[in-house]
């Protein structure tokens, strides 16, 4: 068993994703995308996906021509055309031969999961991410290890921490502050968040528990 890892990533507001522009436009949720390409056509891809909303426009605002091809209860079903090689957030993550298995969206924020083969190829994936999207955030990893015994599967959710918690956990790792030695000290860390050294220490000790309930309490 390959020692892979989950991924679901959130970006807000991609420029460049129809899905997402469609679902902030009602303000509804995308749960399901399915597309495909034709032999004689392969430039092209042709989606389709599932939207749920209160209301729909007769015309759509987005960067392609929506077509309604089935409608039930508060869901409609939407097709369109675009072509391959533009850029979009589930091609970059393709690009490293690593396919999108779900794809959603609630009002403006766009949901991607995947599979990278290991950490390396996660951090590859996320970092051309991060150039082109400033709002991307790693919302749950989920890594499976060699023995096969699922006691090793470690599930994070990082949405259980809240914004500042968050702040300080990633102020603290790229300044040093978890190195060994500590290229930062509490204090240098709690003037770069301009707050109190105590305040830090609350923070930074709220935030780690529930990472570490996520991690020591998931048999």
């Amino acid at each position: 068993m390959a020692s892979g890892i989950r991924a679901e990533i959130k970006i807000d507001d991609p420029p460049d994703c129809v899905v997402a522009q469609a679902s902030a436009e009602t303000d509804g949720k995308v749960t399901s995308v399915s597309r495909s390409t034709n032999p004689s056509a392969p430039e092209r891809v042709t989606e389709e996906f599932m939207l749920e909303a209160e209301t729909y426009p007769d015309e759509f605002d987005v960067d392609a021509e929506l077509s309604s091809i089935f409608a039930y209860g508060s869901s409609s079903v939407y097709r369109f055309q675009r072509e391959l090689g533009h850029g979009c957030p589930c091609e970059c993550i393709e690009a490293h031969d690593c396919p999108v298995v779900d794809i959603r969206t609630q009002g403006a924020s766009l949901y991607l999961t995947f599979h990278a083969p290991d950490m390396q190829g996660l951090q590859a994936i996320i970092g051309d991410l991060r150039e082109r999207y400033a709002t991307l955030d790693v919302q749950r990893l989920l890594q499976s290890q060699q023995d096969h015994d699922d006691r090793n599967l470690v599930f994070v959710d990082r949405s259980t921490l809240t914004d500042r918690q968050t702040e300080v956990l990633e102020t603290a790792h790229r300044m040093g502050y978890f190195e060994h030695p500590k290229r930062a000290n509490a204090g240098e860390v709690a003037d770069e968040l301009d707050i109190t050294g105590t305040t830090f220490t609350e923070h930074l000790a709220a935030a780690q528990t529930k990472l570490l309930d996520a991690i020591l309490d998931h048999e």
